[in-house]
């Protein structure tokens, strides 16, 4: 799988509305609910998916058990599992949102099987990446625990 180029991250991100976060934590301090909350302050509605906190609520939404749970308005999925957990995942995804264009497989994650599979439904997919990342990075930002955008630069 190769890494989408700019312009394809530019239309995911600028495409999508509602993400759903499969295992995001309630801890602020794991980067799960950090880039969560990164994402949900930049307009994105967050849909927060694991079994282990369904029921409860994480930044101000509820979590659900599974993605068969979620709204059916999810367009992408945020997948914070290890690689193996990937396929019943995307299986589950494509099986019961309707409207998924999406599935991005945070840093360290990648399972070349299931994004085919995806990918021949016609699907998205984007694999060891970061949506907080590659938005900061796009879009020219810059934060505390900041990336190097090639954007802005110190160079004369």
């Amino acid at each position: 799988m190769t890494r989408p180029d700019d312009s394809t991250l530019r239309k995911i991100i600028s495409s999508t509305r509602v993400i759903a976060v499969v295992g995001v934590s309630p801890n602020p301090v794991r980067p799960s609910y950090y880039v969560a909350r990164y994402l949900k302050l930049k307009g994105f509605r967050i849909v927060p998916v694991n079994p282990g906190h369904a029921g409860s609520s994480i930044l101000g939404e509820q979590v659900h058990a599974s993605l068969s749970d979620c709204p059916e308005d999810v367009d992408m999925v945020d997948i914070f599992r290890r690689s193996e957990a990937v396929p019943p995942i995307v299986d589950e995804a494509l099986a019961h949102l309707p409207k998924l264009r999406t599935i991005w497989m945070q840093i360290g994650v990648e399972h070349p099987d299931a994004a085919a599979k995806a990918e021949a439904k016609g699907i998205r997919v984007v694999q060891n990446l970061c949506p907080k990342m590659e938005y900061q990075r796009l879009y020219g930002e810059l934060r505390m625990g900041g990336i190097n955008t090639g954007i802005i630069s110190s160079r004369l």
